[in-house]
């Protein structure tokens, strides 16, 4: 009984999956309804079987043809009446280039044929690429996409008051300015209200040899940042600490790199990210920089230095600091754990988590950055 059984479930899915050969749309949902409805109705007649699938496989009027074609064949094996082979359509990709004018050409030369256009962008390619696959040719390309990112970036209150005509704080100088107007009647009441401003961007690369195959991409992106809005810094480190805002300030980007390389002197050597921290937050972070600022950290975690330094700088820094976000390439590599010493370290007192490996993943960092 057992055995009879499993056959019969053989027949039937066999059935669904043949109609769904021949072009009849069959979810699997109403695979399940057509067996319970030949387990109530039996499947020792031919016109149970038949109305059972007929009333839960099909779905339209014009597809009854083709089941019916399909139920004789796959249940009384007949053979088809003659129905044509249905021809595959041609698919025919076409490659996106920007400023080309020949898929109009294309597109008017067969304007009646059944075609099926397939279309890929290959800035959509290079996007989901790892910047340690690709070439040099490929990196300037990526380059003036990262150039196209927006840094609009959130505001905060600031001490400097701005005026405000309904409520807020009362403005007594431009009230009594009015009032000397009108003869000492303070008839126009001014006010005021704490202004806002874009919050500091801070952004510290690790240039160190691990970071080598990252570092030369990355560079770009803390360009366009400190390029594309106001009250933006830039650092680098390495063995060593180097402010790089001055060298990156100008909007040529070969010439922004080429002053960026004469700066920092330890580029992909060592790396001591505690220390580097430490020298950002004694001369830099905690004296004010970083305060009420995001601080994103460009770096695979890899520290030579002692991991409770690199505790003990995060720390410092979480406290002045609005939002930490460390951007780790290697993130993104399946199976990673975050079980470098430095990364380990610091991860504790990291606001958000973030991959830096594609562009994709930097305009995830760009919009992380904008918002509250």
């Amino acid at each position: 009984m057992v055995t009879a059984q499993r056959t019969l479930d053989r027949h039937l899915v066999r059935f669904a999956d043949a109609l769904r050969t021949a072009g009849l749309p069959v979810p699997l949902a109403s695979t399940l309804e057509f067996g319970r409805a030949v387990a109530e109705v039996g499947a020792d007649r031919r016109d149970g079987v038949y109305w059972a699938g007929r009333a839960t496989l099909v779905h339209r009027p014009e597809d009854i043809p083709l089941y019916d074609e399909v139920f004789e064949q796959q249940w009384l094996g007949a053979i088809g009446r003659g129905r044509p082979a249905t021809v595959p359509s041609p698919v025919t990709l076409l490659l996106d280039e920007p400023g080309g004018d020949d898929d109009d050409e294309r597109e008017s030369e067969t304007p009646d044929s059944d075609v099926l256009s397939v279309r890929f962008s290959r800035v959509e390619v290079l996007s989901a690429r790892d910047f340690a696959e690709c070439s040099d040719d490929e990196l300037a390309e990526l380059h003036e996409l990262m150039a196209r990112l927006r840094f609009s970036g959130e505001s905060r209150r600031c001490r400097r008051m701005r005026p405000n005509t309904r409520s807020g704080r009362l403005d007594l100088r431009r009230t009594v300015r009015a009032a000397l107007r009108t003869e000492g009647e303070a008839l126009y009441r001014s006010y005021l209200e704490p202004g806002e401003r874009p919050r500091r961007l801070v952004l510290l690369l690790d240039v160190s040899g691990s970071m080598e195959a990252y570092a030369r991409a990355l560079i770009r992106f803390v360009h366009a940042a400190t390029v594309g809005r106001r009250d933006v810094e830039a650092f680098a480190l390495g063995t060593r600490l180097t402010r790089l805002t001055r060298e990156l300030s100008t909007r040529d980007p070969d010439a922004a790199l080429a002053r960026a390389a004469e700066a920092v002197t330890d580029w992909s050597g060592g790396t001591r990210l505690g220390d580097g921290l430490r020298l950002f937050n004694d001369a830099w972070g905690v004296r004010g920089m970083a305060r009420g600022a995001v601080v994103v950290v460009l770096s695979d975690g890899w520290d030579r230095g002692d991991p409770a330094v690199m505790s003990e700088q995060m720390q410092r820094l979480s406290r002045v600091a609005h939002r930490i976000v460390w951007v780790n390439p290697l993130k993104a590599t399946p199976g990673y754990a975050p079980l470098a010493q430095g990364m380990a370290a610091a991860l504790p007192h990291v606001d958000e988590f973030l991959e830096g490996h594609n562009l994709d993943s930097l305009e995830i960092l760009a919009e992380a950055i904008t918002r509250e």
